[in-house]
């Protein structure tokens, strides 16, 4: 695959959060050009709250002459599934997965999109892990059983990754769409890094700051944490076609 960055489609799933949501948007269109926006995607589900709802409008409504941002309201269940229903309608040559919770820090999507135009066939992604990274209101318990499954799946990969779960990545639309992706849950964000990485494809990792949610309900306690393992296991030893739907797409 060889491609040029155009224009980026940004996919925000969006529960619970009204604030946070407005102050993603804002952030992104303050700091991004909005020339190489191709447009935002709010991604709601049937139990969207009506708040949620009727913030999204109301941004709609607000930037309507800055960007192309519009709610889909997500066919396939979970957060995976709402990712993976805003890949198939991507626009832009390239798409950022994040939330509307502000723990995807928004500021970092300008970063991406200059890291995207010097490499357009790779995947960068955002790392609370890298120096310059960070946590701020993560159990302590999590954040060492992070760093433990962090180290060892990538030495399972033979990657130097250094935050594989963290679901905060640009990726080439292409390459994204002729994947064919299985987890409908959280572990979607760690199967985004494990096929592309078993495909080849470059990543370029970018220090984050990470702070938990002020508002809403995260999704993903725990013990949400352990159906990680199955996907780590499955896809170290799929091969080449059963990873992608395009056999002449996906890869560099």
């Amino acid at each position: 695959m060889s491609l040029n960055f155009e224009k980026v489609s940004i996919l925000i799933t969006a529960m619970d959060e009204t604030y946070s949501l407005e102050q993603t948007v804002k952030i992104i269109l303050d700091t991004c050009n909005h020339e190489d926006l191709a447009e935002i995607i709010i991604i709601v589900s049937p139990k969207t709250s009506n708040e949620t709802l009727s913030t999204a409008e109301k941004l709609i409504a607000q930037y309507s002459d800055k960007a192309q941002i519009y709610v889909y309201e997500q066919k396939l269940p979970f957060l995976g599934g709402a990712i993976r229903d805003g890949i198939k309608i991507a626009k832009g040559s390239h798409l950022v997965m994040m939330s509307a919770d502000l723990e995807t820090d928004p500021i970092l999507i300008n970063k991406f999109i200059e890291q995207a135009k010097k490499y357009p066939d790779g995947i960068i992604t955002a790392s609370r892990w890298r120096r310059g990274g960070s946590f701020k209101g993560y159990s302590k318990i999590k954040l060492v059983c992070n760093y433990i499954f962090e180290k060892a799946i990538a030495w399972f990969y033979f990657s130097n990754l250094s935050d594989m779960t963290f679901g905060y990545r640009l990726f080439p639309t292409e390459l994204m769409q002729n994947i064919n992706w299985e987890e409908l849950k959280h572990p979607f964000c760690l199967e985004t890094a494990l096929k592309p990485l078993r495909l080849g494809v470059k990543f370029i990792e970018i220090p984050a700051k990470w702070q938990a949610r002020t508002e809403g309900v995260s999704q993903n306690g725990f013990f949400a944490t352990f159906k990680y393992f199955r996907p780590a296991w499955h896809n170290r030893f799929l091969k080449r076609e059963q990873i992608l739907i395009n056999q002449d797409k996906g890869a560099n």
